[in-house]
């Protein structure tokens, strides 16, 4: 078995920032390592149709991970917030403020509108500023028509409630529970899927995800440890070849 702890893939640490991310982060985690998509990066200059096929806006850099990527996925999810100029505001209204939206800010025009999305510990708001909205101007939010408006506005709600509690009082850091076994599962997928990536075997995956010992004494042609990595790299494979959509909210 040749040596793989050099290689990126191996440590572990590497990817506890994969415990933090929400359904469309993940799925750009999974699309990024896509080997058709990252040619179709390489051409974008030829193929800018390219990005709807992969259901995205625009082509992302696929080096770049969750945590500095903003991919913006085509059609928006449920989550995302929509805010409109209010064309006939009642004298109470509520004024859009670029600067009292807590956390980091980050502006994405998508080649047919400005996207903002927002962090701070713990959570992640994106919004879609509609043409015409302007600093200081009265707003609306606004919900798509659909089969099933009901669980389109509790998502909608949800992501509204996050942001007015951030607004009052936006936290500078986050204390955590343990990771749950979702969580992990996503970790653990993602490093999988990287060592497969590379070349390693189910076996060299197994060392660098569990350890060497947990190998030692559990790694039989029946056994437990060499079922679970298979299932692993299976899931990875399968949520980089179209998987993502499903966290990404695009079916």
């Amino acid at each position: 078995m040749a040596d793989r702890s050099a290689e990126h893939w191996y440590p572990t640490a590497a990817y506890l920032y994969v415990l933090h991310l929400d359904g469309p982060a993940l799925a750009w985690e999974y699309l990024r390592r896509n080997p058709d998509y990252r040619r179709d990066w390489l051409r974008r200059r030829r193929r800018p149709e390219a990005a709807h096929g992969w259901g995205l806006r625009l082509l992302e850099d696929p080096a770049l991970d969750a945590r500095d990527a903003h991919p913006a996925w085509f059609p928006d999810h449920d989550a995302v917030l929509q805010l409109y100029p209010d064309a006939d505001p009642p004298p109470d209204a509520h004024a859009f403020e670029f600067w009292r939206v807590p956390g980091w800010k980050h502006l994405i025009h998508d080649g047919r509108r400005l996207a903002l999305v927002a962090r701070w510990p713990g959570c992640c708001a994106r919004l879609v500023l509609a043409p015409g909205l302007a600093d200081g101007m009265a707003y609306l939010y606004t919900v798509r028509a659909c089969s099933a408006p009901c669980a389109r506005y509790r998502a909608f709600a949800a992501e509204l409630d996050k942001l007015t509690m951030a607004a009052v009082a936006a936290p500078r850091a986050a204390a955590r529970s343990r990771p749950t076994p979702a969580a992990l599962l996503e970790l653990h997928t993602l490093q999988a899927l990287d060592a497969t990536l590379a070349g390693a075997s189910l076996r060299e995956t197994a060392v660098g995800l569990f350890g060497t010992d947990a190998v030692a004494d559990g790694w039989h042609a029946d056994g437990g440890l060499r079922s679970r990595v298979r299932r692993l790299v299976q899931r990875g494979q399968s949520l980089m070849r179209g998987g993502y959509r499903r966290l990404a909210q695009l079916e």
